[in-house]
């Protein structure tokens, strides 16, 4: 499909979507090169600097784009099949042109990023679930839920551990009812509608959402810790404040996991390995909170401390050297902070 053509089809389906010169200028340039800032659209078009903001969250409120809300805004491309899911499918070849002007843009650049719209935090929770290797945190809505049960099914058939809570708990599907053990190691249900929708996989990628974003409030944000290690602060704020004052409990099978166990949250770990009966073995892979220096701890697990309101938990390692005390992340009365933690039985897991 040539340039012509392209842009005749864009001004009729622009009939469907409202879209007009400016905006159709805007996102063919952005397709072409993935992501832009607003003067880069206004040198690369002939729309005039004061109106490039306007015109792009107009896309942006279309689903075509996604704004980036960094300095500068950083205006992302959508994959015109994700963008145009919804036409019907004698568009096809108008997206197959679109398709040879895609170009992706890297999305691992920014450890931390600001998201607005409601289409691109869910693409972000599909994309973190889809991320995690052995461990998964969650806080859902019931309606959220249902969008990715099958998604997690897929993720509890691979071995991954999924920590998940219902919010709120009033709307939470019946257990008997709903199969939480197909997309779930532990289910619980929280109170109101003030939990945030929380995705943290392995520790290391994780999102924030306010139920109100999830909703197209203008005035809310996602944000996306990409592999960052501020991550973990998600995963503390789920573990410590969201998941100790949930309400009830609808599922729970951790003690039917099969060893070896891969945790990514120490408080998870000794939750788990001390309830049981036998001797366990722990790799650790962490820092030393003295010099910074990556450790590798191997060893019997002979100790563990884990306070009321699970706050606080460690572990204690008898290694070849000695004792090793063992924390979480931002650990201080600990030796090493934990990065992951393998449990088996017998001896450390390679």
């Amino acid at each position: 499909m040539t340039s012509d053509d392209l842009y005749r089809t864009l001004e009729r389906v622009g009939e469907r979507f409202n879209l007009g010169e400016y905006e159709i200028d805007a996102y063919l340039t952005v397709l072409e090169h993935g992501d832009l800032t607003a003067s880069e659209i206004a040198e690369r078009t002939d729309i005039p600097q004061p109106r490039v903001y306007d015109t792009v969250r107009s896309l942006s409120d279309r689903g075509l784009v996604e704004l980036r809300e960094s300095r500068p805004m950083k205006v992302i491309a959508i994959d015109p099949e994700e963008a145009f899911s919804n036409v019907q499918s004698s568009l096809d070849e108008m997206i197959a042109g679109l398709e040879s002007r895609y170009t992706a843009p890297g999305r691992d650049t920014e450890a931390v990023s600001l998201v607005k719209s409601r289409s691109t935090i869910l693409r972000y929770l599909e994309d973190v679930v889809d991320a995690a290797e052995y461990e998964l945190a969650l806080s859902l809505t019931p309606d959220l839920l249902d969008r990715f049960a099958e998604q997690l099914a897929g993720a509890t058939d691979d071995g991954v551990s999924v920590e998940l809570i219902v919010t709120p708990a009033s709307e939470a599907p019946d257990p008997d009812e709903f199969d939480y053990a197909a997309v779930a190691t532990t289910v619980r249900a929280r109170r109101g509608i003030t939990t945030p929708v929380i995705a943290v996989a392995d520790g290391r990628y994780s999102m924030y959402a306010t139920q109100d974003a999830l909703r197209d409030d203008r005035d809310r944000y996602g944000v996306i810790f990409n592999r960052s290690a501020l991550g973990f602060l998600v995963s503390g704020f789920f573990g410590t404040v969201l998941w100790t004052t949930t309400e009830r409990t609808l599922f729970s099978n951790g003690e039917g996991r099969s060893f070896p166990r891969r945790y990514a949250s120490i408080r998870r770990c000794v939750k788990e390995i001390q309830g049981l009966e036998g001797e366990f073995y722990a790799t650790v892979e962490g820092r030393d909170i003295e010099t910074g220096e990556s450790r590798v701890v191997e060893g019997k697990i002979v100790g563990f401390s884990f306070e009321a309101g699970e706050r606080v938990a460690g572990m204690t390692v008898e290694t070849a050297d000695g004792e090793v005390t063992v924390g979480g992340q931002v650990a201080a009365l600990e030796t090493i902070e934990a990065h992951e933690i393998r449990v088996g039985e017998g001896e450390p897991p390679a």
